[in-house]
């Protein structure tokens, strides 16, 4: 037993994918509407499921250890959670700003872990957006430290005794 396990299991890789897909679905066709192209949080929607995405093959890549792993997890089970802090079900693809922040957290804890090469791989979004992942995570933990994303994340780790 490690030292974090989850408290639920992961869903299947067809489900994570397939998951992605309706994501990123569901926001384009929100961002193509006239709401959508109001909104304010527009430009970083697509940013879901990107995260998404990397979080799921980081997951996968062997070169990351157990505990970080079990955050990233959690980072993913936080998305595929029916209530968050910000539910979609309720405000719509705005609802995954909150996602975005915690994925946001997870990632740069990575970046600050490991080689950013190694999340660069499997990252499939616009590259100015990892790019400034990377800049946010060369900062240090700032800004991210003072997010609610770790109280967030604690919903799904279970600290073993």
């Amino acid at each position: 037993m490690t030292k974090y396990d989850l408290k639920r299991e992961l869903p299947t890789s067809q489900k994570q994918q397939d998951f992605y897909g309706k994501i990123r679905v569901k926001i384009t066709d929100f961002l193509e509407s006239k709401t959508g192209r109001a909104s304010r949080f527009a430009p970083y929607l697509l940013f879901a499921p990107d995260l998404f995405h990397l979080l799921t093959k980081a997951m996968l890549d062997n070169r990351i250890d157990g505990k970080s792993k079990a955050l990233i997890g959690s980072g993913i089970l936080y998305f595929i959670a029916p209530v968050d802090f910000i539910p979609e079900g309720l405000i719509g693809p705005g609802g995954f700003m909150d996602d975005i922040i915690v994925a946001t957290f997870v990632v740069n804890l990575l970046l600050n872990k490991f080689s950013p090469d190694i999340l660069e791989e499997h990252w499939v979004g616009d590259q100015k957006l990892f790019d400034a992942l990377k800049k946010i995570s060369e900062t240090g933990d700032g800004f991210l430290g003072k997010l609610p994303a770790r109280s967030l994340l604690g919903r799904f780790i279970k600290k073993s005794k």
